[in-house]
């Protein structure tokens, strides 16, 4: 069974056992969250689509921990001019793993 959901603004397809980094939750490591924007929900020949969501089904996931992605580096440059800008950013996120997900 695999289910896609909408966390962060991203979409994510997700079967039971996966590892995924989204943007950044508010809970603590070992907690579990359920996700409740389910676009779709497919077992084998059976899929069922939201309208934008399906109703009663949900995704429950277990927190490993908070952690921060990799700097991402914007460099400005005007040639001629003598400038330059340089701006970092680095994204909090969240490493969790689908424990299950219950379709309607």
């Amino acid at each position: 069974m695999y289910a896609v959901i909408e966390t962060g603004g991203k979409q994510y397809r997700v079967k039971e056992g996966d590892v995924l980094e989204i943007e950044k939750l508010a809970v603590e490591a070992g907690e579990t969250v359920s996700i409740d924007k389910v676009l779709m929900v497919g077992a084998g020949e059976e899929v069922s689509f939201g309208t934008p969501y399906v109703e009663g089904a949900a995704v429950e996931l277990e927190v490993q921990d908070q952690f921060r992605g990799k700097k991402v580096v914007a460099f400005k440059y005007k040639r001629r001019k003598q400038y330059s800008r340089t701006v970092g950013h680095r994204q909090s996120l969240t490493r969790v793993v689908v424990k299950s997900i219950k379709s309607a």
